[in-house]
């Protein structure tokens, strides 16, 4: 996903973070987040993380278990140890075998198609 000198923030493994997260880098969870996480750059979540909170960011792995909504820009992957409840938006979409999913999925969906859904939208109020 990125290369480990792009790193802005690394939340380790005794680490516990409540409240909201708002980053510009990527960012590594080995620990607990709880409340709300943004990250314009990519998103990795360790085996033994926890998150319950929603996520948002450009690219992510998830290997650990996350309890909120994800809404990913581009490619979320899900590991094989990867639990998700929660409803998942991305662009592309890599399960891997054992990896436990329970929520609504939504993805695939262009900008040029959302501008023209909201063009159309927009033809109908008038």
């Amino acid at each position: 996903m990125s290369k480990e000198k792009d790193i802005e923030t690394i939340i380790g493994s005794t680490v516990k973070v409540e409240g909201d997260f708002k980053g510009q880098g990527d960012v590594v969870v080995e620990g607990q987040v709880q409340g709300k996480l943004s990250t314009k750059g990519n998103l990795s979540v360790g085996e033994n993380a926890k998150i319950t909170a929603d996520v948002s960011a450009r690219n992510a792995i998830i290997a650990g278990e996350l309890i909120g909504n994800l809404k990913v820009k581009d490619t979320l992957e899900l590991t094989s140890t990867a639990r998700v409840t929660g409803d998942i938006e991305a662009q592309i979409l890599t399960v891997a075998t054992g990896a436990k999913m329970n929520g609504n999925l939504k993805m695939g969906e262009t900008k040029e198609i959302e501008k023209e859904k909201e063009k159309k939208e927009f033809e109908e109020i008038d």
